[in-house]
């Protein structure tokens, strides 16, 4: 939506004349004027108490509310063209976030040049004056009027719902986690500092002079850290399905290893990891601008689910996000459209799940579709095509047709969108914390994490 803002130039202005501007102090403003200013004061920040009430609320800054009074005069009174001479500014109270704030500017007096000086000030909604004083500005000698949408669009990245689950699990005790392979500094280094935050104690299985090399590139001591020295990757995949097996391992994770070596030993039908689901993949994902986890699968194991690999997927995706604290998610079947077609196969199986999960065959989620990317998480969308449905509009899940179209969005989400992932294998035996060459350590410490969070659900 476009904006328009016209001036007064200063033949027009008069003495009494008066404009105001409203806003409501939000999160997102805090971290633009930390960014902008430098000012990285922890009192400004969201996730502040300042009044020591249980409540995290930063203290808005004293100068982006007086910002607010640049916004009166540059905008309506006088408007576009208006430049500072000065501004005089007392600071009578505080603002925080979820406060409406008014600024309020009223002319006082016209002078030579096209100076005008006014009356500045800005309350809170219920009348609390936050700060006053003076401003003297050259207003603009002739008309003018800007449009607001000329301006470009901001994304603030506050990745709040990966905070809130590492908050959750650092007070659980550790996993004891057999890492395959960790002989290059990425996948060592994710494990020790997921050791560091508590979430695993690594068990650290490989070529035991390559895993040292590691750590003496990363600046590490692995003093505290078993080390079982394999030399091939097969055999290090298998002693980690064995740990699991003998009980000193409660979870295993990928290393400096391809997924199939890995994965070959979890699914073998004689001493694997096999539960009778089948393995499946869940993204889990902090997307700026979303007010919630978003968990994506299948992505990364199974090619061309059938419809009967899709029921485990399905059930697998709401077993994790159920563990994470969403007792009945939405989940959304996607396909290319959100009517069903017989000429589109993915269709089908989205329907035929939807009434699965209605008959109780799937458990613990809310199940429809087929519904498309934009109406399965943009509730404007999914009314703009009629669609009456409990998970359009607000999937906390979203079921993929396959592993290309899953892949891509995945990867859609975390290098266009800027999302940050991580996520687990689920339906073996114990969590298996499936990382990726390209992950950075938050990915894999967020892995470590889920993979706590969901082990801690099996036991309670």
């Amino acid at each position: 939506m476009t904006t328009t803002y016209q001036n007064t130039p200063y033949d027009q202005i008069k003495v009494g004349m008066e404009a105001s501007y409203e806003r409501v102090c939000s999160a997102d403003d805090f971290y633009v004027s930390a960014y902008a200013s430098g000012d990285l004061n922890p009192l400004h920040l969201p996730e502040e108490d300042p009044e020591d009430d249980g409540v995290s609320k930063g203290v808005a800054p004293s100068l982006w509310v007086a910002g607010l009074i640049s916004a009166a005069l540059g905008n309506y009174l006088p408007g576009p063209g208006t430049l500072y001479k000065s501004q005089s500014l007392h600071f009578r109270g505080r603002a925080f976030e979820g406060d409406r704030l008014i600024a309020r500017v009223r002319v006082t007096k016209k002078l030579a040049e096209n100076v005008v000086e006014l009356q500045t000030t800005v309350e809170r909604a219920d009348g609390k004056l936050i700060v006053e004083g003076e401003a003297e500005v050259i207003a603009p000698h002739t008309s003018k009027t800007i449009s607001a949408g000329e301006l470009p669009g901001l994304t603030v990245r506050n990745y709040k719902h990966f905070e809130r689950l590492l908050d959750q699990a650092r007070p659980l005790a550790p996993l004891l986690t057999a890492v395959v392979v960790p002989d290059d500094h990425k996948s060592l280094g994710g494990a020790l500092l997921a050791a560091e935050n508590t979430l695993i104690t690594p068990i650290l299985i490989g070529p035991k002079g390559k895993i040292m090399e590691a750590a003496d590139r990363l600046g590490k001591s692995l003093s505290e850290c078993k080390i079982i020295d394999v030399v091939s990757e097969r055999q290090a995949a298998a002693k980690a399905v064995a740990m699991v097996h003998e009980g000193t391992a409660q979870a295993i994770m990928k290393g400096n290893l391809h997924t199939d070596v890995l994965l070959g030993q979890i699914v073998k039908h004689d001493k694997g990891l096999r539960t009778g689901v089948r393995l499946s993949h869940v993204f889990v994902m902090d997307v700026p601008g979303l007010d919630k986890l978003l968990f994506i699968s299948d992505a990364a194991i199974n090619i061309a689910p059938d419809l009967e690999v899709k029921v485990d997927i399905v059930q697998n995706a709401i077993n994790l996000a159920n563990a994470l604290g969403h007792p009945q998610p939405r989940v959304g079947i996607l396909s290319a459209v959100e009517t069903v077609n017989p000429k589109i196969p993915s269709t089908l199986d989205a329907a035929i799940l939807s009434k699965m999960a209605d008959r109780g065959q799937i458990k613990g989620g809310i199940v429809d579709g087929p519904l498309a990317m934009d109406n399965a998480i943009d509730i404007e969308a999914a009314t703009t095509k009629g669609i009456t449905s409990l998970v359009a509009g607000r999937a906390d899940v979203l079921i993929v047709p396959n592993l290309e179209s899953g892949n891509m969005l995945a990867k859609e989400l975390a290098f266009v969108a800027h999302a940050q992932v991580c996520g687990v294998v689920m339906g073996a035996q114990c969590p298996v914390i499936l990382t990726s060459r390209a992950d950075d350590d938050k990915a894999r410490v967020m892995s470590c994490a889920v993979a706590l969070l969901y082990a801690a659900s099996k036991t309670s």
